[in-house]
């Protein structure tokens, strides 16, 4: 895209990147209102939480699920410095596909703080993620939990492909929970991290995560 176009088809108002991330949730759940959560002063004014906002809508494919989206790895707003960058800042958002779990009555908002500690990371470190990588969470990734979920693995989300934006590549990489037992066994063996997301597709292909498996 040329700078006369970017300035024809946006406004200094328009959230370009957030209108990319919009489009492709739009189109797997079209007329679907998501719920958004945004924090109180956005880190640009110097609040403490990276993203700008986290939404998630209501899936029905393979077993009801919530499906999460974060907004801020990625150039969200006008800005025709970054026109045809070849990342969009960090070059990635982050997705999460959620089994409704019972303690949290219809309200998983501690995945939103475990997204936004994810962008702490990243923000602070400069460390980025691509697909394949993983991680500990430190303890269960819902806190005060008896689950075996305690690590995250990160997967290209299996229905959002990578995407080109007017300021760069983004890919939205899906993080799926895994147990201590298949963490201890990455760390042993780091080759097997393609075996490991195969077989857990083979009865989970959208990797939903479920705090009840072991």
């Amino acid at each position: 895209m040329t700078l006369e176009e970017y300035k024809k088809e946006f406004s200094d108002d328009d959230a370009v990147g957030w209108l990319s991330i919009d489009k492709e949730f739009e189109t797997l759940y079209p007329g679907q209102e998501p719920k958004h959560f945004a924090p109180a002063i956005s880190y640009m004014l110097g609040g403490e939480h990276p993203l700008d906002g986290v939404s998630f809508y209501e899936s029905k494919k393979q077993t009801d699920h919530y499906h999460f989206v974060t907004y801020g790895f990625s150039e969200l707003y006008y800005n025709e410095e970054k026109l045809d960058s070849e990342f969009s800042k960090w070059g990635f958002e982050i997705t999460f596909r959620l089994k409704p779990f019972e303690e949290d009555n219809g309200n998983p908002s501690w995945v939103i703080a475990l997204l936004q500690n994810i962008a702490k990371y990243v923000f602070d470190s400069g460390n980025w993620f691509e697909e394949y990588h993983y991680m500990p969470a430190n303890g269960p990734i819902r806190l005060d939990t008896e689950t075996d979920i305690t690590a995250l693995l990160f997967v290209s989300d299996p229905e959002i492909p990578k995407k080109q934006t007017p300021h760069g590549e983004v890919s939205f990489l899906q993080i799926v929970g895994i147990t201590s037992a298949e963490y201890e066994n990455l760390k042993e063996h780091p080759e097997k991290v393609e075996e490991l997301v195969a077989k857990l597709k083979e009865n989970n292909p959208l990797l939903i995560t479920d705090l009840t498996r072991k």
